[in-house]
Formats: C-alpha cells, sequence, structure tokens
C-alpha cells in the first residue's frame, strides 16, 4: 500500500513518547531542537493526512526521573513531583514546535500552572480534540508513585481512544520474546495478547499500565517511534510494531 493510500485504522488515540526520544544522543542536550521539530513534522503531518484526534503524553526521562532520585537519597514524593515537572518541560518544547508547524495545540497539566498550561479537565480535552487541536497531556497524574506509561493509559480510556500507542525510542520496533539487543535470537511478534505479555513478564510498558489496559480492553500498538514515517505507518496500523490486545 502506498503512502498516499493510507487511511486511518483508528480514529482517536493517545501516543506515548518517553523523554528521552526528544534528547540528543550525540550531545548532553536534554532537548534537541531537531529532534524535536522532526517529531512535530511527522506528527502533524500524519494527523492532517489521516484525518485522526490525536492526543500526546510525553515522559520526562531526559531531565529527571523519580528514581534517580530516590537512589540519590530525595524522598520519593518529591522525586516524583520534579519528575512531573520535567514532563511539562517538555511538553512545551514539543507544542512549541507542532504549532510553529501549523498544528494549534494545547498542553493539559495534571499540575495546576495556570500561566503556562490548561489544567486537565476530560471534557475540554474532549473539545479540543473535536475542534481539531493536538492534545499534549502533562504531569502525570499529579500523583507520585507511577510512571506516564499509566496516566498515558488512564487518559486514553478517559477520552474514549482506540487505542495507544507506545513509540519507543531504543531502537526495538515492537514486543519480542526477549530482548532483541542482547538475545539474537529473538523472535517479534506481531500481535500478542496481554496475558502473554504478562505470563512472559516482557518489558513492553509498566506492570501497572498494561494491567489496566488489559482490565479496560484498551489495545497498545508498540512502534519504533524514531524512525523517519513510523508515526504515520502506526497511525494507518500499519504493520511497523506490535498489536497487543
Amino acid at each position: 500500500m502506498s503512502a498516499m493510500s493510507l487511511s486511518p485504522r483508528w480514529n482517536r488515540v493517545v501516543l506515548k513518547m518517553s523523554g528521552e526520544a526528544l534528547a540528543s544522543s550525540a550531545s548532553d542536550e536534554t532537548i534537541d531542537a531537531i529532534i524535536v521539530d522532526r517529531l512535530a513534522k511527522e506528527l502533524v503531518e500524519a494527523k492532517d493526512s489521516l484525518g485522526i484526534e490525536l492526543a500526546v503524553v510525553v515522559g520526562g526521562g531526559n531531565i529527571w526521573r523519580g528514581a534517580t532520585g530516590q537512589y540519590a537519597g530525595i524522598e520519593r514524593s518529591t522525586s516524583d513531583t520534579m519528575g512531573m515537572l520535567a514532563t511539562v518541560i517538555n511538553a512545551l518544547a514539543l507544542q512549541e514546535a507542532i504549532e510553529r508547524n501549523g498544528q494549534p495545540t494545547r498542553v493539559c497539566s495534571a499540575i495546576q500552572m495556570a500561566e503556562i498550561a490548561e489544567p486537565y479537565i476530560r471534557r475540554r480535552a474532549l473539545r479540543h480534540l473535536e475542534k481539531g487541536r493536538i492534545v499534549i497531556f502533562a504531569a502525570g497524574m499529579g500523583n507520585p508513585y507511577f510512571t506516564t506509561d499509566t496516566p498515558a493509559a488512564l487518559r486514553a480510556k478517559e477520552i474514549g481512544a482506540q487505542v495507544l500507542l507506545k513509540g519507543t525510542h531504543s531502537g526495538v520496533d515492537g514486543v519480542y520474546s526477549a530482548d532483541p539487543r542482547i538475545n539474537k535470537e529473538a523472535t517479534k511478534f506481531d500481535e500478542i495478547s496481554f496475558a502473554d505479555v504478562l505470563s512472559k513478564d516482557l518489558k513492553v510498558m509498566d506492570l501497572t499500565a498494561i494491567t489496566f489496559c488489559k482490565d479496560n480492553n484498551l489495545p497498545i500498538y508498540v512502534f519504533n517511534l524514531m524512525v523517519a514515517g513510523n508515526i504515520k505507518m502506526a497511525l494507518a496500523g500499519q504493520e511497523v510494531g506490535t498489536l497487543i490486545k
């Protein structure tokens, strides 16, 4: 199927990307403007050409991880809050890049900071999507002890998304029987059940997020975010990753 004939497999989606996806592997920059602009262009082009409603959840690991502070002696709740604020920084960077490419965007934060982002209100977020805006969910759920995988799953279910897209940045293009970077005999699954992911202890997402998606019948599509064109292909349901359902 040619790129011109692609049609959306899902009409409303949430894309979860890690904070590390926005960083440069070639320097010490925590946010690489060139990478952010490329990802923004792909998001805008995919949304426009497929006509979908798109929300994004971005992590904060390129700036701060809750576990990092905990190991350094910072109390976990405080460290996790620092990580949530890091996601807001990434969300603002992504918003600016997306809007520079002509697409109206709103950042909805689970932590109140009215001067720079809207508070997360479910009905308001839905209205933004209906008006054709990309919505970026920031600050997790506003609670410590959760990775950004779990609020991504929660927000997806709250807004009635049909799938949660998990974009990886490590070069792994789906779910494998083992880590393909370590075990060359690992095999890739085109499709796998939640039960198998859990029973085989496959490291796809945070266990809480996986369990939430299983219990709420929310499929997950895992793909390599960093390959040019993959965002559009994944949104169109093409075979560039693994579907968990």
